[in-house]
């Protein structure tokens, strides 16, 4: 799998990042070396001829030394990458310096292997493999040009079978590490899809969340403030007391969305449960909804106990919508919020006595009570405590809004 030039690293960067690949190229230029030292000292001591060892000589310190400086300017490409123009032009003169050797110190065919294995392991395999073969046919002909006692099947046989072995172990190797590379690559861009994915989603869970806050606190105050602004305007002629009893009246609204929002702004968290329970906060809630023409009770049942504090955020939350929709759509006189302490579960029950509506038609605004966040909000509420809400209404009876929330549970 090539990678275009802006994907490569930087020269190096494979072997630095990779321990395994700096200790290979270690062994390889130690073995080369060794190899290379070995060859000269055999020619100097058993090969040589005299007329050609001044030039042996010099063609083994221009092969050393072309090696060693290709190492350090022309390296081998990170794994997967494509070689440079620099290491191939490298790795071409390297090997005809040697196949030049060849002719004056048939001692140097062992260095065939390091050049082996480095094609081997830069080159891809349609390059990688006739560049062996060329390799493993020289060291074969020097070998047959040096015997003096007849065909020895083991000069032949040897090199070819050391040459196909390491060629086929070094592609498996090759083809292994780049199938492994895709699977890595499909790994990293699945868990980075799958991170964009969690952070779309944590980002519209917290504009729902959000969404509801506002329905439940902002939205509801300007609502309500509207509406006694609204009769303000209708009496402030004819019952002048009336009008500045809806003024003081908005203006205590105002004053607890004030509260609302500089909590909502600091942690989201009901103004109302700052310093009080949850049975306490409710009571206050039904208090402060009761008004011109609605009466709103509260009924505590059971022994109240520890409840964690998003279930009491939950549970208000909920009493605040549905007791805005029973004083915006219900035409409702009356209104009882009862909490109800269960051994497994708490429950919330707001019921009305307004004209109600058919819970499974379709509604609309003008159709029905359930506009904008109100309904959908109250359930995701109890949904995401694992919890469950249900509405009861018949036209003309009333409505009963019910949430129950278990208090133990993965949920909670």
């Amino acid at each position: 799998m090539w990678r275009g030039p802006a994907e490569e690293a930087p020269v190096g960067e494979g072997e630095w990042a990779d321990p395994d690949a700096r200790w290979l190229r270690l062994v390889m230029d130690g073995a080369f070396l060794l190899l290379l030292g070995s060859s000269l000292i055999r020619f100097l001591t058993r090969d040589h001829e005299g007329t050609h060892t001044g030039s042996a000589v010099a063609l083994f310190a221009a092969f050393g030394l072309l090696y060693v400086l290709g190492r350090l300017l022309a390296p081998a490409p990170r794994p997967g990458a494509r070689p440079s123009a620099r290491h191939l032009t490298w790795l071409g003169a390297v090997s005809v310096v040697w196949a030049g050797l060849l002719v004056l110190a048939p001692s140097a065919t062992w260095c065939a292997m390091p050049l082996l294995f480095t094609g081997l392991q830069t080159l891809p395999v349609r390059t990688a493999v006739p560049l062996a073969a060329v390799l493993t046919v020289l060291v074969v002909a020097t070998e047959l040009r040096l015997s003096h006692e007849g065909l020895n099947p083991n000069v032949v046989i040897a090199p070819l079978a050391i040459s196909a072995v390491a060629t086929a172990v070094l592609v498996h190797l090759q083809r292994q590490a780049a199938r492994q590379r895709v699977l890595i690559d499909d790994l990293v861009r699945t868990r980075r899809d799958l991170a964009a994915t969690e952070r779309r989603a944590g980002i519209l869970a917290e504009r729902q969340r959000l969404a509801g806050e506002i329905h439940d606190t902002l939205a509801q105050g300007l609502s309500s403030q509207q509406m006694l602004l609204q009769a303000a305007d209708r009496t402030w002629a004819t019952d002048p007391d009336a009008a500045r009893r809806h003024m003081r009246d908005a203006a205590g609204i105002a004053a607890h969305s004030l509260a609302e929002a500089r909590r909502f702004v600091h942690d989201l968290a009901p103004a109302d449960l700052a310093d009080r329970t949850l049975a306490e906060a409710l009571r206050a809630l039904a208090e402060r909804e009761c008004g011109e023409g609605l009466t709103v009770g509260f009924r505590l049942d059971g022994v109240p106990g520890p409840v964690p504090e998003r279930v009491e955020a939950a549970l208000l939350r909920i009493a605040q919508g549905a007791l805005a929709n029973v004083r915006e759509h219900a035409w409702a006189t009356r209104a009882a919020l009862t909490l109800t302490w269960l051994d497994d579960q708490i429950s919330l029950d707001i019921a009305d006595n307004g004209r109600g509506f058919d819970p499974e038609r379709p509604r609309t605004p003008d159709t029905g009570p359930e506009r904008g966040h109100g309904l959908p909000a109250m359930r995701v509420r109890a949904r995401q405590l694992g919890g469950t809400l249900t509405v009861e209404s018949t036209r003309g009876e009333g409505t009963v809004v019910s949430a129950a929330v278990p208090l133990a549970g993965p949920a909670i």
